[in-house]
């Protein structure tokens, strides 16, 4: 009778010993999983000429007038691309709209790029205007966020371009509060 109760006990150790293991195999998998996504979302290096080439460009505000970032440049910029498909650009445009107000005395110009159609985004300024300037990014926008470290073309994306036109910060995704105060000391 004893052998019987060892075997028992040798199979429900085997047995907790597979759990264990498959649990670890498990929560390892998750993990590496977790960075890949974070190692994604984080800006990577940008290409060649990346800060000329967007100094270069004249996109068209949603009524279509001409916008030249070079008018821009020697100011301190938080460029912002976003979409009105997109609930986290949405999300943030009040936050933003109130950072532009709040900073431009104290030399932040806050712009929108839009990777998205005219009337869509006329239609959504129309309901939820902003104090900073829009402009249409939708030729060559995502392009433009790759060569800027956006990887993967994801929304929203902001870069702060100090005064000189370099780049100072980048974030894809939703920005914070926090991000925006941290970043207007960055300047």
């Amino acid at each position: 009778m004893r052998e019987g109760v060892d075997s028992q006990d040798v199979k429900s150790a085997r047995s907790s010993r597979r759990l264990w293991l498959t649990g670890g195999v498990a929560v390892a998998a998750a993990a590496a999983g977790a960075g890949v996504a974070w190692w994604r979302s984080q800006p990577q290096a940008m290409g060649p000429s990346a800060e000329l080439q967007l100094w270069g460009q004249i996109f068209e505000t949603p009524d279509g007038k001409p916008f030249a970032m070079a008018d821009w440049k020697g100011k301190s910029v938080l460029l912002n691309f976003w979409a009105t498909w997109c609930p986290p650009c949405v999300k943030e445009m009040p936050m933003l709209s109130a950072f532009a107000a709040q900073q431009a005395q104290h030399g932040i110009q806050v712009i929108g790029l839009a990777v998205d159609k005219n009337e869509a985004v006329l239609r959504f300024l129309q309901r939820q205007p902003v104090q900073y300037p829009v402009a249409m990014a939708m030729q060559g926008g995502l392009g433009l966020t790759r060569s800027l470290g956006n990887l993967q073309g994801g929304l929203p994306f902001t870069v702060l371009f100090d005064a000189k036109g370099q780049v100072q910060q980048r974030k894809i995704g939703e920005l914070s509060s926090e991000d925006l105060a941290n970043w207007s000391q960055k300047r």
